[in-house]
């Protein structure tokens, strides 16, 4: 597990929504609950919402890459190491459980 650098809270009371573009042609409203960085590398977190707009009640979260152009236009990409990807969701529920003791 990296370094947190540079961790972005969404304030609750502004929440963002990205629309994913899923492999089989279909595509997901999410709720981006934060972006956060393992080491050198930022993730972003989005909570996929039902077909009512609300959260999900299995409480699944996608973990992404996160990139942002010179511009700042934000972009995704999958992450596909299996290590990578143990790594930042360790990260992100080391975040969950700092943000439920404060």
């Amino acid at each position: 597990m990296g370094n947190t650098q540079n961790t972005t809270d969404i304030p609750e009371d502004e929440d963002m929504f990205v629309t994913l573009n899923m492999d089989d042609g279909s595509t997901v409203e999410s709720r981006i609950l934060t972006i956060f960085a393992n080491g050198s590398q930022d993730y972003i977190a989005l909570m996929p919402l039902d077909e009512n707009g609300e959260e999900n009640d299995s409480g699944i979260v996608y973990l992404y890459r996160y990139f942002e152009d010179s511009q700042g236009n934000p972009s995704l990409e999958n992450i596909e190491d299996d290590q990578e990807y143990e790594s930042a969701a360790c990260m992100f529920e080391t975040l969950l459980d700092e943000s439920d003791e404060s």
